[in-house]
């Protein structure tokens, strides 16, 4: 069993998964002085006990990394995982600058394509591991290089996004794709494996530009799109595919119990028709099921 939480943090991203093992991943942060009490009272309450910590940082737009010195200051970042990169912008924010001391700093591990670390993806007779692995970067790739040289000039941040797969033993599948833009998914497409997830979080917060490719679509065939909190007028809907919204659904909250997985959000008026009606109740505002 595991729980994977979508808060709802307007236009940014911020994530956890509470492992059945004894791990506890957050991915990206976006605390705003209105939310990072409640959300950061939430972590270190759902992370307790756990041996395992970390967080991973798919790149540093501010609305990815907004609050990192809170974070930092309030549980302590011990496990900071990021692509490697020399990202730099021309008016550096707080939490900028406290990314890069993170990004360059002795708790840094770097992601890319098939990287193994323990307790990621290896286990031991210490612990488990979470079931995360990392599809992309490819550091080799001339197109990831290109995107590189970009964020370095502090043009654009977007296309140095990992592509992060959770896998639950006999259970979901989850993918999240950062703030990559549809031109270059496509340009990277047959350089990375893709197989089907149940739930894939729309990137860049469900932008038009994000956009998943049909080539990316065929290969994932997901049950779920989570498209995230961007503007109205900017989203892409994905006809045909089952979606939850977050600009109306507030917060997310998966509950992954082997073959079902038991959805909750924090806004109580908001419904969709495709999910089971299992009647459960372990959080608020249950919203259906999804078998697998």
């Amino acid at each position: 069993m595991s729980i994977v939480k979508s808060f709802s943090v307007g236009n940014g991203d911020m994530f956890y998964i509470k492992h059945g093992s004894d791990n506890f991943t957050i991915i990206d942060c976006c605390l705003s002085d209105e939310n990072k009490e409640t959300i950061v009272d939430e972590l270190e309450r759902e992370s307790k006990g756990k041996g395992v910590v970390r967080i991973i940082s798919t790149h540093p737009d501010e609305d990815h990394i907004l609050g990192l010195e809170y974070l930092d200051g309030r549980m302590g970042i011990r496990n900071f995982y990021c692509v490697r990169s020399k990202a730099t912008k021309e008016d550096e924010t707080e939490s900028f600058k406290y990314y890069c001391t993170l990004r360059d700093g002795e708790h840094a591990y770097y992601i890319c394509k098939g990287c193994s670390r323990r307790w990621m993806n290896e286990s031991n007779d210490e612990r488990h591991s979470s079931g995360i692995n990392i599809l992309w970067p490819d550091t080799a790739h001339k197109a990831f290089k290109r995107e590189l040289v970009y964020a370095e000039d502090g043009a654009s941040y977007n296309n140095i996004s990992p592509v992060i797969r959770y896998n639950l033993n006999d259970g979901v599948h989850m993918l999240w794709l950062g703030d990559l833009e549809t031109e270059f998914m496509e340009e990277i497409e047959d350089d990375i494996s893709l197989s089907h997830v149940h739930v894939v979080f729309a990137p860049h917060h469900g932008r038009k530009s994000g956009k998943i490719p049909d080539s990316w679509l065929d290969r994932l065939k997901p049950r779920i799109i989570v498209i995230g909190e961007a503007p109205s007028r900017h989203l892409h809907y994905y006809t045909g595919y089952k979606t939850l919204t977050q600009n109306s659904a507030g917060d997310i909250t998966f509950d992954c119990d082997g073959s079902q997985v038991h959805i909750y959000v924090s806004n109580e008026d908001y419904s969709v028709d495709f999910l089971k009606d299992e009647g459960r109740s372990r959080f608020d505002h249950y919203l259906g099921t999804l078998n697998l």
